[in-house]
C-alpha cells in the first residue's frame, strides 16, 4: 500500500510541477524555474517520508566547504538525486541526454543549467562536460555527478568514468565524495519502497591537484567503503566489500564482440 501510494504522488507531483516550471521557463532567468523545481523537490522527500516510510538522514555536512565543488556521488536510486538536491539552495546536476526526450523536460533542464551528456559516453560527453560545467562554475554553483554514470544495486559497483577527474582538473575545484545506502529502501527504479532510515554521509574533500590514476582510485575507494559501511549498519551485519560489474554499455560491446567471435 506505501508502494502505490507513493507511486500516485510520485507521478502527480512530477506531472504538475513538470508542467509548471514548463511555464516558469518562458521568464528569462532561472529564479522562477529554480524555485519551482527546489519546491518538487522538498515535496517528493516528504513524500518519501510520510507515504513511502523512507526518512534520509544526513551526515558529514559539516565538511562540505564554502563556495563552489563538485559533489561525486554513489547512485543506488532514483531517490538520490532529490534526497541529494534537496540538502542545498543552488544545484547544477550532471544527467544522461535520455531525459531530453520526454517532452517539456528538455527546457527545464536546460533553463536550470543541467549539464546534459551523451549517455554514450566519449568525447561529446566530455566537451559537453566541459561546456556546461564552466558555465556552473562561473556561476559558483555546486555540481552533482555520478561517476559511475549508472544505477548500481546494492553490494555492486560500476567503474568510475573519467569524467568527473575531468572537471576537477578544468576546474581546480574540490570534490566531495558522498556515500549513501538509500538502494536499500528505494532500490533502482523498482515501484517497492521498503520504509526506514536511509543515510547520506559527504565526506572529506579531495584537494585539488591529484593526477587521473591516483584521484580515481581515492574517489572510488573512499565512496564504496563508505557506502558499504552504511549498507552493513542498516542491515546491522557485517561489512561486505561492493562487487565490481559490467556496466550495461560495457556489457552491450562484451555481448557483440562475444557475436562477431561466435
Amino acid at each position: 500500500m506505501r508502494s502505490f501510494a507513493f507511486a500516485v504522488a510520485y507521478w502527480a507531483l512530477s506531472i504538475g510541477y513538470g508542467l509548471t516550471a514548463a511555464f516558469a521557463a518562458l521568464i528569462p532567468g532561472r529564479d522562477a524555474t529554480a524555485a519551482v523545481i527546489r519546491a518538487y523537490v522538498r515535496r517528493m522527500v516528504q513524500a518519501m517520508r510520510i507515504l513511502a516510510g523512507i526518512r534520509i538522514k544526513v551526515r558529514g555536512k559539516e565538511r562540505v566547504p564554502t563556495g563552489a565543488f563538485i559533489i561525486a556521488s554513489k547512485h543506488q536510486s532514483w531517490g538520490d538525486g532529490f534526497a541529494t538536491y534537496d540538502q542545498f539552495d543552488d544545484l547544477a546536476f550532471v544527467t544522461g541526454d535520455h531525459l531530453e526526450k520526454f517532452p517539456l523536460l528538455g527546457t527545464v533542464l536546460r533553463k536550470l543549467g543541467a549539464i546534459v551528456v551523451n549517455n554514450c559516453g566519449g568525447r561529446e560527453a566530455r566537451d559537453s562536460l566541459k561546456q556546461s560545467g564552466a558555465t556552473a562554475h562561473r556561476e559558483g554553483r555546486r555540481i552533482l555527478i555520478y561517476p559511475e554514470g549508472n544505477l548500481a544495486k546494492v553490494g555492486e559497483k560500476f567503474r568510475y568514468r573519467s569524467g568527473v577527474w575531468h572537471m576537477y582538473r578544468d576546474f581546480d575545484m574540490p570534490v566531495v565524495p558522498l556515500a549513501t545506502n538509500l538502494g536499500l529502501f528505494w532500490p533502482q527504479e523498482e515501484y517497492r519502497k521498503h520504509p526506514g532510515t536511509a543515510t547520506l554521509e559527504f565526506l572529506d574533500p579531495i584537494p585539488t591537484g591529484l593526477g587521473k590514476d591516483e584521484f580515481l582510485a581515492r574517489l572510488e575507494e573512499v565512496v564504496e567503503g563508505k557506502t558499504a559501511e552504511l549498507i552493513a549498519e542498516a542491515r546491522g551485519g557485517p561489512v561486505t566489500p561492493n562487487v565490481r560489474v559490467l556496466a550495461p554499455d560495457e556489457a552491450a560491446k562484451a555481448a557483440k564482440r562475444e557475436a562477431a567471435m561466435a
